[in-house]
């Protein structure tokens, strides 16, 4: 189970929230309203206070960038810090099944990062994270730039993850895709978070 308890920082009022191990969780919202501000707070990204427990371990407790590994994060706009593709994955496991996952051709590992477009950029964000197995994956609007083809491709793949185990911690603006995806909702309304979609 991921346990949040009391978990604040500036403009996020305290929140608790349980989700457990292998669920899908939707958090909604207002742009602003502090949605993309828990992300980060979760996944200990920006300074902030309360406690986070994932399978009852403490996240004090693990060294950060173990936390990280086990709690992934994609936010809306991934970052790209070298000129190819292929310098932002690991050489094993294989990427190129996770990209075609995606719907990408995986000799898109070969292009340069400068020819991608926003809705590539957001699947091989997806494929990247996917690729470090992490057991919690949080999204932050994973699908906003993709076509309507595209996004189904993508919810498929979280759905089979998902079912191989995966807790997914989903950020979006799209009702239909929280109904598609999500076990339990919550929604953020001025840095305070609420049950259900609305």
């Amino acid at each position: 189970m991921l346990r949040i308890e009391n978990l604040s920082r500036p403009w996020l009022h305290p929140v608790s929230l349980k989700l457990e191990a292998g669920a899908c969780g939707v958090i909604m919202g207002p742009s602003g309203s502090g949605k993309t501000l828990l992300a980060r707070a979760i996944t200990d990204l920006d300074p902030n206070e309360g406690e986070v427990c994932w399978r009852g371990t403490a996240r004090r407790a693990v060294p950060a960038p173990h936390w990280r590994r086990l709690i992934g994060y994609v936010p809306a706009e991934s970052g790209w810090w070298a000129d190819k593709v292929e310098e932002h994955f690991a050489a094993a496991p294989d990427p190129a099944a996770l990209i075609a996952a995606t719907g990408l051709d995986p000799r898109a590992l070969g292009w340069p990062v400068a020819r991608l477009s926003s809705g590539e950029k957001q699947r091989l964000a997806l494929a990247r994270a996917l690729q470090l197995a992490p057991e919690v994956l949080i999204l932050d609007e994973p699908t906003s730039a993709l076509d309507a083809d595209s996004k189904e491709r993508v919810e498929t793949l979280l759905m089979e993850k998902k079912r191989a185990g995966l807790t997914l911690l989903i950020i979006t603006h799209d009702t239909g895709q929280a109904r598609r995806l999500g076990d339990v909702f919550w929604r953020i309304e001025a840095g305070r978070v609420m049950e259900g979609l609305s």
